[in-house]
Order: structure tokens, then sequence, then C-alpha cells
């Protein structure tokens, strides 16, 4: 049977090609196999990739039992938390595109013939299953998995704990010695950070959506099992490879139906919306906003992992992990059972015997936190095009709210605020031109959340941007408001003291000001010159789409 790397290793021609390939150590029996790219994105700067060289050889061990040849090739990654609070953080959404376009690079310069995709963090996921869904050659992804929990004054606690820990000292809430204790017991060892956030969101999803093996978004990345999946994974690979199973034939338009409605139920985290829109861009599925609450108004919330309440990833994990979730749906028929996943078979077939093993984790669907799911999309005058929060991370009493606008132009100075006390109860805190063009790179919003959930004002504050927030983040904290401010959008006519109106139940954020009014700010508007013109972020900021558009490369 033909293969892709016939290109490089396949008759007369392609000597040159093959004597480079036995400079690498490839004998010719391995370059008779199929040649399976091992995408790692292994490096020694990120805590959810500081094992994926062990998970690399792992996949590598499945790879050859199964009787492919493994090539490990190299991917970049941001860690987000240690990118926060700095021009750092301009970079991790655009790395995105880099990773997309890097692991094509790879694929097509060396015409892989398969990959096995091992990402961990936030922008890492999204942009390998971007690339795998651009490519279309038989791919399966494989996480390095969560970090366990740590632990702070006698619980068990997560990164966001670290970040509302600051706030609290700022406020004089906690001592100088607690912020040391919680410093060094928050992030235990290698894994992504415990909570719901980004990074377990979309490894989450990477298993609901059909692309990874059971297990894949759960299991501790200090258990053996994890090793184990990996060795599968690789194993399995060769099993799409023989079966022709690509991408595209399994991110189906109801794959993605199926991977919402668990976003749902499991609250994660709001950026994968942007990273859905994104993949299903790639995969050449329609994926419009206003499905998340269609969704959302049938699909009950049954998890509330940190941020949202005291349970960690390790905890779903036991409960049974994503299959038990999903075991959950089946029982209102919310899932499409019948569409194939990376295991070869259907999500039926997955789902066989599988039971919910805690129900204090995740909660029965009879007797789920809420009716509705865990994310909702907001519309108004405010956001023409749509705003997203993080809904089963509100607390009850803001769910509706009305206050006055604080408006910063900037991230930067609006934390400067919050610190020094300038942020009262009541307050609705507007931070723009922290979008995709305007950041530019859409910056998380991880320290001023955190800062007012430290100083005890998440259920007092809200918070409105075009940029977004960490899966870290609480409260109501409203982002990716479209149009942005960078794009002549309405937030960037907001004045200091207007009337916000926030109705998170009906959907709906509204800025109280007549068409009249609302007219002449915008006749009087002049757009701010762009804060980057170079290099890559100039470009980026150039190119990017908005974020109800998944914030892609146009």
């Amino acid at each position: 049977m033909a293969k892709r790397s016939d290109q490089i290793t396949a008759g007369v021609a392609r000597m040159p090609n093959r004597s480079l390939l036995r400079a690498c150590g490839l004998t010719e029996e391995e370059m008779e196999r199929p040649i399976i790219g091992v995408v790692s994105a292994y490096s020694e700067i990120i805590p959810g990739h500081i094992n994926l060289d062990k998970i690399a050889n792992a996949v590598k061990a499945g790879v050859a039992m199964a009787g492919g040849t493994p090539v490990v090739v190299p991917a970049i990654g941001v860690c987000d938390g240690i990118a926060m609070g700095h021009i750092g953080m301009k970079f991790s959404l655009p790395s995105r595109e880099l990773i997309a376009d890097s692991v094509e690079t790879l694929a097509q310069a060396h015409q892989l013939d398969a990959l096995v995709l091992i990402p961990n963090c936030d922008k890492i996921v999204p942009g390998m299953l971007m690339a795998a869904a651009r490519l279309n050659i038989p791919s399966i992804v494989v996480s390095g998995g969560p970090m366990l929990a740590g632990r702070f004054d006698g619980e068990d606690i997560s990164l966001s704990k670290t970040f509302e820990t600051v706030g609290a000292y700022k406020a004089g809430l906690v001592t100088e010695a607690q912020l040391l204790e919680c410093e060094t017991g928050s992030c235990p060892g290698c894994g992504s950070c415990s909570g719901m956030y980004t990074a377990n969101s979309m490894n989450c999803l990477s298993e609901a959506i059909g692309m990874a093996l059971p297990g894949n978004g759960t299991i501790p990345a200090v258990h053996a099992a994890r090793i184990h999946l990996a060795k599968h994974a690789g194993m399995k690979i060769m099993e799409l490879l023989h079966k022709d199973i690509k991408p595209r034939d399994i991110l189906t338009p109801q794959a993605f139906r199926n991977a919402l409605t668990c976003e749902m139920a499991l609250g994660c985290s709001t950026n994968t919306v942007l990273h859905l829109l994104a993949i299903a861009h790639e995969a050449g599925v329609e994926l419009d906003l206003h499905l998340l609450n269609e969704l959302s108004a049938k699909v009950p919330n049954l998890c509330h992992l940190a941020p949202a309440g005291p349970h960690h990833i390790e905890e779903l994990d036991r409960a049974g992990g994503i299959p038990a979730v999903m075991h959950e749906l089946t029982r209102r028929d919310l899932l499409d059972l019948s569409l194939v996943t990376a295991t070869g078979k259907t999500v039926g077939e997955n789902l066989a015997g599988v039971s919910n093993r805690d129900p204090k984790i995740i909660r029965p669907i009879d007797a789920p936190y809420s009716e509705t799911g865990g994310i909702a999309v907001l519309w108004g005058n405010l956001a023409e095009n749509g705003c997203v929060v993080k809904r089963s991370a509100v607390a009850a009493e803001m769910m509706v709210h009305t206050g006055p606008a604080r408006v910063f132009d900037s991230e930067d100075t609006a934390i400067e605020a919050i610190y020094a006390g300038k942020i009262h109860k009541g307050d609705v805190v507007i931070i723009r031109y922290e979008g995709p063009k305007g950041g530019p790179g859409m910056r998380e919003m991880l320290n001023p959340t955190s800062a007012l959930a430290g100083m005890k004002l998440d259920k007092d504050v809200a918070l409105i941007t075009d940029g977004r927030f960490s899966g870290a983040s609480r409260g109501a904290s409203i982002g990716h408001v479209s149009p942005e401010a960078a794009a002549g959008g309405n937030i960037a006519l907001v004045q200091e003291g207007d009337t916000i109106e926030i109705d998170i139940p009906n959907s709906r954020v509204h800025l109280a000001v007549t068409e009249e009014e609302l007219a002449a700010r915008r006749a009087a508007f002049v757009l701010p010159e762009p804060k980057i013109k170079t290099g890559w972020l100039g470009r980026y900021a150039r190119l990017v789409s908005s974020a109800d558009q998944g914030a892609i490369l146009q």
C-alpha cells in the first residue's frame, strides 16, 4: 500500500532523501514502515510540559509495537501562568497559530504518514488540533495529564488560589508567611494546573470530541496510567492509519455539538469557545455562537471544579472522568452516540459499561448544580456580536447586576486601580483595547479577576473586557466582547460612570445610553494608534479576526 512517506523513502529519485534519513539513524527496515510524527511540546519552562519527554517515549514504544516508525518532532508552548501580568501574555493566544503552522510545516515537509500530538497546556492543545484538521492525515491527541492539587491552609488548592492570595495580601487579609506557604504548596509537580482551567478543559474536550482516547483529560500526569495511555495512543494511531480514519471523519458538526454539550456539563473555561471556533474553521465546520445558548438552555451543569468549586481534576478522574460525564448526558439523549472516534469505535461503544462512580463530583443529571450549562453568550449594544461568561463560576447575586462603568484602556491601569482600592462594591470594571487586534494578542485577565476575588469583591463587582479570561478566573467575568474596541466596537464608546446592565439568565449586556448619545460619541470617536506595529505581534494584529470568529488569522 502506497503511503505519504514514500515521497521521501521510495524509488531511485529519493536516494538523497534516504541518505539523510540514514544519517538520522533510520534503517532500511524502518523506512519501509509508516513514519509517524510524534509531535512533542516538551520543554523545561512549563510545568505541564516537563514530563512530555516521558509521554513521547511511551508513544514511540506503542508505535513501534504496532509496526510503525516513530520520529519525534518539536512544537513550542507558552505557560499562561508564567506569562501572566506582563508583555508575555500578548504572545499566548498568537502562539496557537504558530503551533498550528509549525505542525503543518513539519508534517508536509517530511511527508509524515500520521501524527500523535502531545500537548498539555492552553494554546498547544487547540493549535495541534487545528493543524490536524487542516492536514487531515490520521492523528490522535495524548496530553501530558493534569497536575495533582496542592495544599494551603488545610485545603486542596490549585493555581487560582495563588493569584487570589496576592489580592488578599494587598488587602491585608493574609500575612507574608501565608503568601509564601501558598506559593510553595499550590503546584506540587508536573502536569497542567489542576482545576478546570483552559488546558484541562481542552484536554477533556479533545476526548469528548473524539480525537483522544478515554482518560486523556483526567488521568493525573504522575500516574502510571498516563504512560499506559500514551503507549495505547501510539498503538492506536497505527490502527487509525490502516483504517484510514482521518480528523475530518471525526471532527463533524455532530462531534462539535457533543463537545459543546460536555463543555456545558463540565463548566469549562470560556477560552474553549475561541478554540472550538478555530478548530471548526480548520475542519470546514460552521459553528455559530447561538448554538452555545441553545445547548446551555437544555444541558445541565454537572461539575463544579476549581475555580467554580472545591474539586480538582484528579477527583473527576476517580469519579470516572469524561466517559462518566458523557454517560450522565446519555440519560437525556443529549449526545450523538453513532460518531466514530479515535478509538476506532463509536461514542456509544466507548461508553459501554461506564458509570458515574462519585455523584458528589459528577452530579447525576436529575440533580445538577443548575439546569443550564456552564457557559453563556450575552448580546446587546455593548457586544453586538456577542461576549462570553463562565456562568457556573458566577455567584447567584451577580447573575443580574446594574452598576457604574469604571473604564480602563488596558489591563495594567485596571489592576493598578484595583490594588489601590479604587474599585468599590457595585462597580462594573471595563477593560478595553485588549482584544485580538487591540492588545494585540487578547491577554487573559487573571490578575484583575483574582485580585477582586482575593479582596472579597467577586460577588459585588463585574468585569467586562474585549480581552479574555483564564479558566482560573471566577466571578462575573465577561470577556470576548465583539466587536472589540480596536475594531470600533461600542465598548470603545463607554464613558466613566455610564450605567451598565448585565442579565446573564436572559443573555443580555447593555450600555444604558440613548441611541442619539451613542451616535454622537461614535461621530467624535478616533481610533487610537496600534500599541505594537512591528514583529510577530504587529503582523498578528493586522491579520487576526474578532473573538466571535475564534480569533483566527485571515
